[in-house]
């Protein structure tokens, strides 16, 4: 961890913190990301399934058109896409049973990545020195210099910085991280209240040997008033390999034998061919330490994503806003991530009066 002074300090390794330090570290500033995890990218979480780099997304899944700022980042990185399946018909489960509908009800055309949503955040992080990012280390504490700038305490130091990037979610930021009496009550109120986007929600994907419900005609989507999963998709790589379908399920809902009650639930659904997956990942995003706050399962009104507040920076404009809950457009989605990225590198560079493109400061 570096010990002098930093132009700016990034909090978070996901999205829109690598965005925002990308952008910042081209303009030839020094930046520092700091993330509490082991490994980068955030809700951009995927494991690998050995099959020709393909990976399944535990967390973000697909893009949409006109969100170019994903698109355009996968295209630079060679980033492969694919469409997401949607040919067949759709299943509902209800108490009386399974009903076929026909068509897509469920699915509506995307994008997704062949390696998985987590590769972004690989290409993300490779525009960056090495030495600039910093995981296993979460920020405990953030209070004004003495002599200007902002003073971020981690476990492993305390650092100084021009700037503060907070690229986490809001609620999560006030939960963990002492601002002292610094910030507005009003902006405190805004980010307790803040929903963490998919933060309550439990995700399970499950993988087969084969896409066997496309052969009986189905998408692979459906609809379920009974539980534990709500919804399910499709998740099989391009042309149907590696075959998966995942679905998502409210956190409230886990207890033990969820894993059974989901075999149950799919081997209901979509026969028995569904009974006997190869593996089954079940990923609770409430859990997560460092993405959701104790309160997220009471944290309900989305109206306040992209707030006024969060467009400008507090603290005397040194600490910005970055995560994709303070989004102005496509808030919660990975593009809205990016933009908020985007948004708050562009706000530092302002503060100092020079263009995104323009002087260096590197000291």
């Amino acid at each position: 961890m570096p010990e002098d002074s930093l132009d700016v300090i990034v909090i978070g390794a996901g999205a829109s913190g690598l965005t925002a330090a990308a952008a910042l570290h081209v303009a030839d500033r020094r930046v520092t990301v700091l993330e509490a995890r082991d490994r980068i990218g955030g809700r951009l979480y995927s494991t690998p399934t050995g099959d020709r780099d393909r990976a399944l997304d535990l967390g973000a899944t697909w893009f949409w058109d006109g969100e170019d700022r994903v698109r355009t980042q996968a295209a630079r990185a060679g980033i492969e896409t694919f469409d997401q399946h949607l040919a067949g018909d759709t299943l509902l489960q209800e108490t009386a049973g399974v009903r076929r509908l026909s068509g897509n009800l469920v699915d509506a055309p995307s994008l997704r990545f062949a390696t998985g949503s987590q590769s972004l955040a690989d290409a993300l992080a490779a525009k960056l020195p090495t030495d600039s990012l910093c995981l296993n280390a979460p920020v405990t504490a953030i209070h004004p210099a003495y002599r200007g700038g902002l003073v971020v305490h981690t476990p492993g130091g305390t650092l100084r910085a021009e700037h503060v990037v907070l690229a986490v979610p809001p609620a999560l930021a006030l939960e963990r991280i002492d601002f002292g009496d610094t910030l507005p009550a009003d902006l405190v109120r805004l980010a307790s209240a803040t929903p963490v986007w998919m933060g309550a929600v439990v995700k399970v994907v499950a993988s087969y040997p084969a896409a066997f419900w496309r052969n009986d005609g189905l998408a692979g989507a459906a609809f379920s008033r009974t539980g534990p999963l709500q919804e399910i998709h499709d998740m099989s790589g391009p042309d149907g390999t590696p075959a998966a379908l995942f679905g998502f399920a409210h956190a409230r809902t886990m207890r033990p034998g969820f894993d059974q009650a989901v075999t149950v639930q799919l081997t209901r659904l979509f026969g028995e061919a569904a009974a006997d997956p190869s593996a089954l990942h079940v990923h609770n995003w409430s859990e997560e330490h460092w993405t959701s706050p104790s309160t997220v399962q009471q944290l309900a009104d989305y109206s306040l994503f992209g707030h006024p507040l969060y467009q400008h920076p507090a603290l005397t404009g040194r600490l910005h806003w970055a995560s994709t809950e303070t989004a102005l457009d496509h808030a919660g989605h990975v593009e809205g991530a990016l933009g908020a990225g985007e948004r708050a590198a562009a706000a530092v560079l302002a503060s100092d009066g020079v263009p995104a493109s323009g002087i260096s400061r590197r000291r």
